[in-house]
């Protein structure tokens, strides 16, 4: 597996490699779990060339996010990526992807707004930023997201609809624990009693979804579930309609972690 740092050493690298062949990109922030491996996964099973990137993106993060504690282990996501077949792994710094300078960003008006949009003001300039300029450095015919994070998803649909970018974008399907909680990178921030609580987001959803079917208020009986733990404070609990289909999305905060979750309505997670 080759391990560029730097976009030229990058482009350089697909330069030579390329050749006619399919290259997909999976996008993460590291602290790679089996979540991230199914992405990978299917890049390989589908792909010709499979590129990752390992990137803690500054931009996406606000004032009172967590970028200084998100984890971070290097070495143990090079690993991963190694077990996963990954063929390029591009780590830049910071400093290379937002060089002095730098003042040019992206913003998707109206799928940012609402939900994470509105709790976290500026975030998806910075995702969808960051994504199109790893767009731009890797040429990929094809990228992978996962749905747990389906505003984001959605982001990055309308970021490639509207600019036209040849890229096929695949948003495969939400991974979880045995218990249903999603899984995720900020999921180590729990404490057992925690994660005990956390397991009342899925049952929500599962409820809203189940209430939906039914003709009933899918929110509302989401939020019924959650207020029954202690535990968990919502920060908010919304039927978000993107696309021609319709999702019930949530986030909640554990302790000082913060967790989001969504169920798709009318099909089964």
């Amino acid at each position: 597996m080759k391990v560029a740092r730097t976009i030229d050493e990058a482009r350089a690298w697909l330069a030579d490699e390329r050749g006619g062949k399919t290259v997909g990109l999976v996008p993460t922030m590291g602290a790679l779990h089996a979540g991230h491996r199914s992405l990978l996964d299917a890049a390989r099973r589908e792909c010709d060339v499979v590129v990752a990137s390992l990137f803690v993106n500054p931009a996406q993060f606000g004032p009172g996010d967590d970028l200084a504690a998100y984890p971070r282990d290097e070495a143990a996501d090079l690993r991963a990526l190694e077990d996963a077949r990954v063929d390029l792994a591009f780590v830049p710094a910071a400093e290379e992807m937002y060089p002095p300078g730098f003042q040019t960003w992206v913003d998707v008006e109206d799928v940012s707004r609402g939900l994470e949009g509105d709790a976290r003001p500026g975030h998806f300039r910075g995702v969808a930023t960051v994504v199109l300029k790893l767009f731009l450095v890797v040429g990929p015919d094809r990228a992978y997201f996962g749905r747990k994070d389906a505003q984001q998803a959605e982001v990055v649909a309308a970021l490639v609809r509207d600019l036209a970018l040849p890229v096929e974008l695949r948003v495969l399907r939400t991974v979880r624990d045995a218990d249903g909680v999603a899984l995720s990178s900020r999921n180590a921030y729990l404490s057992a009693d925690e994660r005990e609580a956390a397991r009342a987001l899925p049952r929500a959803l599962a409820a809203g979804a189940d209430a939906w079917r039914s003709g009933g208020d899918a929110a509302a009986a989401a939020r019924a579930v959650l207020a029954a733990e202690p535990g968990v404070e919502p920060d908010y609990v919304e039927v978000a309609r993107w696309n021609g289909h319709a999702v019930l999305a949530a986030a909640v905060r554990i302790g000082s972690t913060r967790l989001i979750d969504n169920a798709v309505l009318g099909e089964p997670e």
